[in-house]
This record gives C-alpha cells, sequence and structure tokens, in this order.
C-alpha cells in the first residue's frame, strides 16, 4: 500500500510539475491480477483497484491489514464504494455473490469480513475502482445498477460542458456514514467538467478519468482559486484533491470520471461555486 502524506496550500504554489504529480496523481490504478491502494492522510481515503482475470482477488489476502491500518482485518473501522468500469464480474461480501456490470456500482458496509473481487473471463475483465474512508456506523451492502442511481442533466452544449452526473453513493439512492461516490460522463462534443468550478471546505475529493480515448488526455487543473495548476491525466489515472483545491477539467475529447468525496457531511451542495473570472 502505497502512503501520500498531506500538502498544504502554501507549499503547493511552489511545487514543480514532477512534485505535483508525484503528490497528486495516481497513475497506474489496474493491474492484471492485483488489487492496488494508495493511502491518502487527507482525510484518510485509500483509493484502490481490482483487477481479476483468472484467479479470485481476496480483499484481506492482499493486504496486511494489521500492519496498514492497524486493524484486524481490513473494513473493520472502514466503508467502501465499488464502481465497475470494465467488463463484467461479480463482487462477494460475507459469502453473498452480487454481480457488478459494467458502471454498476456496490456499497459495502464497515465490519465486512469477507470481500472477493471475479472476473468471468479474461477478454474484457472487470476493472473495479474502489474508495474506502473510516466509518462509524454500519449501514446495509447495496448493489447499485446504472438505472438505481440518480442521473442530472448539467452543463450546455454551447459552454462544451453536457454531462451526464450519476449519484450512486449519495443519501438520494444508498445509506453510507461518509462516502460519497458516482459517475459523471460527458457528451459527444462537451470536454469540460465541473466548470464553472468549486471548493467544497469540509470534504475532499478523488477524480478517476476513464475513457479516455487512445492518444487523447485531460487537463486537471487544482489548487487555490488565485493559485491554480494542471496535472495531464491519461486513461484510468486519478488525482486526489485537497478540501482547498478547485477540481475541474478539460480534455481534448470527451471523457468520464468517477468521483469519491468524503469528510464532515454528505450535504452534496454545500460547496462555494465560483465565477469563472475569479481564477488565476
Amino acid at each position: 500500500m502505497e502512503v501520500r502524506y498531506s500538502a498544504s496550500a502554501r507549499d503547493f504554489k511552489r511545487y514543480t510539475t514532477e512534485e505535483t504529480r508525484n503528490e497528486f496523481l495516481i497513475e497506474e490504478i489496474f493491474q492484471p491480477e492485483k488489487i492496488t491502494a494508495v493511502y491518502s492522510h487527507v482525510d484518510r481515503i485509500i483509493t484502490m483497484g481490482a483487477m481479476p482475470l483468472e484467479k479470485d482477488l481476496i480483499l484481506d489476502e492482499e493486504f496486511d491489514s494489521k500492519k496498514d491500518l492497524g486493524q484486524p482485518y481490513f473494513l473493520a473501522s472502514r466503508e467502501m464504494g465499488v464502481i465497475n468500469v470494465g467488463g463484467h464480474g461479480a463482487v462477494v461480501v460475507d459469502g453473498t455473490e452480487y454481480a457488478v456490470d459494467r458502471l454498476e456500482g456496490l456499497y459495502i458496509p464497515v465490519g465486512t469480513k469477507e470481500v472477493i473481487f471475479k472476473a468471468f473471463g479474461k477478454e474484457e475483465p472487470p476493472k473495479y475502482y474502489i474508495s474506502t474512508v473510516p466509518a462509524h456506523h454500519r449501514y446495509e451492502v447495496k448493489h447499485i445498477t446504472i438505472d438505481k442511481a440518480h442521473a442530472d442533466d448539467l452543463g450546455e452544449q454551447k459552454t462544451a460542458n453536457a454531462r451526464i452526473q450519476r449519484q450512486y453513493i449519495h443519501p438520494s439512492v444508498c445509506d453510507s456514514c461518509c462516502l460519497l461516490m458516482g459517475v459523471t460522463s460527458l457528451k459527444e462534443g462537451s470536454v469540460w467538467n465541473t466548470m464553472p468550478p468549486h471548493l467544497h471546505d469540509r470534504r475532499m475529493e478523488v477524480y478517476m478519468y476513464f475513457d479516455v480515448k487512445d492518444g487523447e488526455f485531460v487537463s486537471h487543473f487544482m489548487g487555490e482559486p488565485k493559485e491554480t495548476r494542471h496535472i495531464i491525466v491519461h486513461n484510468e489515472q486519478a488525482v486526489i484533491s485537497p478540501s482547498w483545491s478547485i477540481h475541474s477539467g478539460c480534455g481534448t475529447s470527451n471523457f468520464s470520471f468517477v468521483w469519491a468525496m468524503t469528510g464532515e457531511n454528505k450535504d452534496f451542495d454545500d460547496m462555494e461555486r465560483l465565477e469563472k473570472t475569479a481564477l488565476r
């Protein structure tokens, strides 16, 4: 498990491109037959990817929970959200198997002792994108199909930001302790997400970009509104966004991204919206 420590907005102003990428960009999320994990001290979120091919990936066999988390098993004090951005697969949660197709989600509560990620063929393997955060209350396991996610049409074609935002782990869809999670997909001809941008001082966020076409990329903008920087992001890479940072992106083509949030509350609209003219 890779560990990243918190960075201050003051120090960020002096970061080089390499330092910015090393601190905030997660470059390799999906590796065949592995579960990857990056532990961030920003609200202690862990960003993970599981890509089984021919063998099942058992969460508590991939990590030393006592060493990595100080717990007897991985989800002893954490809840987990899973969204599949690959092919057909299934996740076993304490003995119950849930079929999780592409763009379906699964909420797994604190106290779950067994999590197994499965594939049904290596030609189009599942790619389970996972976020896990500290939790203090146990809710129910919930399988969230794409039709059960709450969908909103946002933006406009004339401003190149027409998109569909789907909320998977969100109070209107699924109970959780601290985790919010969903998928935003830009429509063809649109390239901007989250514009104009915003801040939410009480929550941090991770963006994982996917469906970025071969040869294309996304410029992810971050930093304080008057001290912005960018990171070039390619397909299936993620950016950790502290609460002091804006989070917005512009692609050379349309794309999708999974967003995951945690912090003081689950009030999705608790944010400071910014005027585009305020950015520097």
